[in-house]
């Protein structure tokens, strides 16, 4: 049996090879003027089959004692500086000739040899178009730089949690994450790539700079003359001193979140059949996730994962979890049948919407609410959370929270990278951003699975008593209870998606210009302004600052007004318009936010002349 595995795995494995010397990214090296020939030598020399089912296991093919490494010339290209969650194109730019290949290099470029020279890295993605061709392409680049080895996800696919988990775990130097999270996939639509660092936290801004700075000037890419590796089986492929090892995208990360979690506690929940759940993954990653962790492991019904199979266009959806593009899920929990607890995740798997029926959980909300539960619900915060933290444009609700509980709390700019310093300082637990994430110090991202765990813990542990015929505590009853706790910030997004970015940033600089000549007092309708100012932030860990935030109006009631171009998607420019009221009268708690906000809202729009400058009547999104 042995040995009819390894002639199979040995012919495959030459196949592939053949398959790999007539791709594009093949023909592109030839066209440079490189050979590729495989030398007496490089027959494969031993296959072991391993009928283990551990991630570290499988089919171990062993090639060459030494592989040869070749340099393909190359020039820069205009345009790849790294936004908030790195290179985010579409397609078609990535599939220009040494487009990804000159930002990997540059990659290697920019960090110390002994970040990548026979370390071990991290590969993985979100199953999108173009991920499984790229995936090869950074393989052969890493060999090429001395990585000494990869860890790549079966068929390519980690969750952007997953990869943060991986890296912790396995102790590697860092890791590529394949995204453009909750941005359409497709041949025509978007594709992305990131790197994140040894604690498994999105690169910090003086190494995406310098990855930029290299992209102007690279000359040279270094690639390894070895085979495409077979991706669709667990198991480890050796070339010489470099090797590629499968593994199985959700064994570590399910390790890490039931050590995370009370898994008994939210089975009790999800097995009473008074207790309805749906959990909606888009077509995107955490279809991968959601079969072990909700059904397989806490026992979840299987009809209760809705889209869960990861497809490369998302089912031609838009896998970004809100009220306008998780609409399927929005319909379901708003019939009077609908179930008690729903959510949904993105792209990537690190942003997540929480509902309840015919509720809605707005993301500032969410994150406040798991930190003041948290102590109670979920083991792994049982000594409470160290401290608290939100992005600016995220409402004040976990700073209430925060002041509670007597915890250090931080406000930051827009992106997760900042986080992570104040996490590996020791000073921050759980954080979250207006834009449907929320995570905690277990890994270094955001983790949409890990926050609909929180709320199933949340609940579960509301309802443990309930007997069977018993009201249970819903969503809506967790969310007023907080409200009538701390009192509600009313608050809502506006999204103005892919506007021109002349007109975008026009008006950007116009709004600065109001600021430069605002004075504490002046009069906005019926607000009266306490300041205004462009976000500035200094990290109280390394003391980098990172500037133009984003255009704050503060006033003297707390309410706010708040204005951003987005770094998050390919084409274009997002405006987003943040409004905020905190109202502390119970009785108005019930108020639907968008009439609260209408005085608000409609102030923003005067004042930034949106409609004049982009030319748009009515936002993409309202979240």
């Amino acid at each position: 049996m042995t040995s009819t595995c390894a002639r199979f795995d040995t012919l495959f494995l030459l196949s592939r090879f053949t398959a790999a010397k007539s791709s594009p990214w093949f023909s592109s090296l030839l066209s440079s003027g490189i050979q590729f020939r495989t030398k007496p030598n490089s027959r494969l020399q031993s296959i072991v089959a391993s009928s283990s089912s551990s991630s570290s296991s499988g089919a171990i093919i062993t090639g060459t004692e030494s592989i040869e490494i070749k340099s393909l010339p190359t020039k820069p290209i205009e345009g790849q500086k790294t936004g908030t969650s790195g290179l985010r194109k579409k397609v078609k730019v990535f599939k220009q000739e040494n487009y990804l290949a000159n930002w990997i290099q540059a990659l290697f470029n920019s960090l110390p040899e002994e970040d990548y020279k026979k370390a071990t890295l991290v590969l993985g993605g979100d199953g999108r178009y173009f991920n499984k061709e790229a995936a090869q392409i950074i393989i052969k680049i890493a060999a090429g730089n001395g990585v000494g080895k990869i860890l790549v996800g079966k068929e390519g696919i980690l969750s952007t949690p997953a990869v943060s988990a991986v890296i912790r775990k396995r102790k590697a130097n860092g890791g590529f994450i394949m995204s453009a999270s909750h941005n359409p996939g497709g041949p025509d639509y978007d594709w992305g790539i990131k790197f994140n660092y040894s604690s498994g936290q999105p690169a910090p801004e003086s190494i995406t700079d310098k990855i930029y700075g290299n992209t102007l000037s690279i000359s040279e890419i270094k690639v390894a003359e070895i085979p495409d590796t077979d991706l669709s089986h667990v198991g480890v492929a050796k070339y010489g001193s470099f090797s590629v090892e499968v593994i199985d995208a959700v064994s570590d990360y399910l390790e890490l979140m039931e050590d995370v979690f009370d898994f008994d506690l939210i089975r009790g929940l999800l097995s009473r059949s008074d207790f309805g759940f749906m959990f909606d993954a888009m077509h995107a990653v955490t279809g991968a996730y959601a079969k072990p962790i909700f059904v397989d492991n806490l026992g979840a019904k299987p009809d209760s994962i809705s889209n869960g199979v990861p497809l490369e266009d998302f089912g031609h959806g838009h896998p970004d979890p809100n009220l306008t593009y998780a609409k399927d899920l929005v319909d379901v929990m708003y019939r009077d049948d609908g179930p008690d607890f729903g959510a949904a995740s993105d792209g990537d798997g690190d942003r997540n919407m929480v509902l309840g029926n015919k509720f809605f959980v707005t993301p500032s909300d969410s994150v406040a609410i798991i930190a003041a539960n948290a102590q109670e619900a979920i083991p792994y915060f049982r000594d409470g959370p160290k401290g608290l933290a939100r992005s600016m444009p995220t409402s004040g609700a976990l700073d209430r929270v925060a002041h509670k509980l007597k915890l250090p709390f931080f406000e930051v700019p827009t992106g997760w990278k900042f986080f992570g310093n104040l996490m590996d300082a020791g000073k921050l637990s759980i954080c979250g951003e207006e834009s449907f994430g929320t995570g905690s110090d277990h890994i270094r991202e955001k983790d949409g699975i890990w926050a609909v765990l929180a709320w199933l813990s949340i609940l579960a542990h509301r309802n443990k008593d309930k007997k069977a015929g018993e009201k249970l505590v819903s969503v809506a009853d967790v969310v007023k209870e907080y409200w009538a706790t701390y009192g509600r910030n009313f608050f809502s997004r506006y999204d103005y998606e892919e506007c021109e970015s002349e007109g975008a940033n026009k008006m950007m600089d116009y709004v600065r210009d109001i600021v430069s000549k605002s004075k504490a007092g002046e009069s906005y309708g019926d607000y009266v302004l306490e300041f205004a100012d462009d976000f500035s932030y200094t990290d109280p860990v390394d003391g980098s600052v990172a500037s133009k935030q984003g255009v704050r109006f503060v006033f003297t009631d707390g309410s706010r007004i708040i204005f951003r171009l987005s770094g998050t998607g390919s084409a274009g420019a997002t405006v987003r318009i943040y409004i905020e009221q905190f109202e502390p009268d119970v009785s108005k708690h019930d108020v639907d936010a968008q009439i609260a906000l209408k005085p608000l809202i409609d102030l923003a729009l005067s004042v930034s002349k949106l409609k004049d400058f982009t030319g748009r009547e009515k936002p993409t999104v309202i979240t």
